[in-house]
């Protein structure tokens, strides 16, 4: 696993692009309104996938907790991009 500073950088970059793709998508002339409540989605995933980094779960091992954050993280990420193209 890499340092926590690296994978919060990681999903702030991952989540910048996210938020950059469903602006440029709006601008097109898709659906204003559901584009804006994607951005809050994404601002509100990328708090809290931070906010997961820094308290990991008690009790839980730090290489299984950091493996099923990631695997959650890309997830989420595959579910609004998905929702981006279906706007």
């Amino acid at each position: 696993m890499a340092n926590k500073r690296t994978l919060k950088r990681c999903i702030s970059t991952i989540c910048g692009e996210l938020l950059a793709e469903c602006m440029a998508a709006s601008l097109y002339g898709h659906n204003s309104q559901a584009a804006e409540a994607l951005i809050y989605g994404i601002l509100a995933m990328e708090n809290d996938f931070i906010r997961r980094i820094s308290h990991p779960e008690p009790g839980m091992k730090a290489k299984k907790y950091y493996k099923t954050l990631r695997e959650d993280f890309a997830a989420h990420a595959c579910e609004i991009v998905d929702q981006i193209r279906d706007m």
